[in-house]
């Protein structure tokens, strides 16, 4: 499909620059297919959803994982950033890098607050990416990266202001517990621990999976047709134990709830093979885009997205093109916050993808 086929105008005040307070406050677009949408609230799960449906939530954790200090080569010293983005290995990351160009291999960084984390530079690639290896390694660097890291969020809030302190709560899940993202599962940011123990009491279930968000997410398709889009990989699991209870459930006649495009995909990778939900650890690089066949997810809760982005490609697949186009019209008419702070929306699937 041609990429101009997902764009559409978004006027910039749309953009949320902080989130919704209390986070179950915001806005939700109800969109069922074929029927008209339906303005609500976060809260409104607890009326949408019944006993037996299963949430499935991503539990990564946020790293502060934009890192600013010198590069050293020789004599001569440099001011560099750079915004990490995928973990290669215990002490290995790659890295987005400002300025790129003023690095070279075997180059040494003193990153952090006061140099304290050393890092070598060990590979360039073509668009800029840089590949870091650091002096420490495991949970010493994720205490380091902790430590002297900024949150990294998202390049149109960052256009807009600058971080704040409370970032480091807002730009979390409060079932964040897994180390290793570097931009948020946003469509999570709506749950408080209330609204999860009411919908537990209700007889919904939650189960986490992980999928550790890179910040490839926020990369913008360059390409004229989706069949030539490169997707990003990021790492994924999803243990047998939630399996097993996923399928229970289904089999009983639960409905399977995505918490975002994240935990979306992580299922649907786990299941492509076979058609039915397996145990799985490993990078996915799943890209879905009009005409992919759901497997293993009834309905998704996710934000507002970008023009032309995968992600506004994935939910359009998910409930149809004309069915999100239409939606978006209507949120943007209405005064829906979008993307990462934004409000969300609850979409079910196409009934025609049955």
């Amino acid at each position: 499909m041609k990429v101009d086929d997902f764009d559409f105008d978004l006027p910039a005040e749309s953009i949320a620059l902080h989130p919704a307070e209390p986070r179950d406050s915001a806005r939700m677009l109800v969109v069922r297919p074929g029927e008209a949408l339906v303005d609500g609230h976060v809260r409104d799960l607890l009326t949408i959803l019944r006993a037996g449906d299963v949430l499935v939530v991503n539990d990564t954790r946020v790293l502060p994982a934009e890192l600013t200090g010198t590069r050293i080569r020789g004599e001569l010293r440099a001011n560099v950033s750079f915004n990490l983005h995928k973990r290669v290995d215990t002490n290995t990351w790659r890295a987005f890098a400002r300025p790129a160009k003023k690095l070279h291999l075997l180059d040494r960084l003193e990153l952090g607050d006061n140099g304290s984390i050393a890092a070598t530079v060990t590979g360039k690639g073509e668009t800029g990416e840089i590949t870091l290896a650091f002096d420490l390694g495991g949970a010493e660097l994720d205490e380091a990266i902790k430590a002297h890291g900024a949150m990294p969020l998202p390049p149109y809030i960052e256009a807009k202001r600058h971080t704040e302190e409370r970032d480091k709560t807002d730009y979390q899940t409060v079932y964040a517990s897994r180390d290793g993202a570097v931009a948020a599962p946003t469509a999570g940011l709506h749950f408080t621990e209330s609204l999860l123990q009411q919908l537990a009491d209700l007889g919904v279930s939650v189960e986490r999976v992980t999928l550790h968000v890179g910040a490839g997410t926020f990369l913008p398709v360059k390409v004229d047709d989706t069949d030539d889009h490169v997707m990003h990989a990021e790492w994924g699991d999803i243990p047998a134990a939630v399996v097993e209870r996923i399928l229970a459930a289904r089999a009983k006649g639960g409905r399977v709830i995505a918490v975002g495009t994240t935990s979306l995909r992580l299922l649907e990778t786990a299941a492509r093979a076979t058609g039915t939900l397996q145990p799985f650890v490993g990078d996915t690089d799943i890209f879905i885009t009009p005409g992919y066949r759901f497997n293993a997810v009834d309905m998704l809760m996710t934000n507002f997205h970008l023009p032309r982005s995968t992600l506004f490609m994935l939910v359009s697949a998910f409930a149809g093109l004309d069915t999100m186009r239409a939606a978006y019209r209507h949120a943007i008419d209405d005064g829906y916050r979008f993307y990462s702070y934004g409000d969300a929306s609850l979409l079910f699937r196409d009934e025609r993808d049955r």
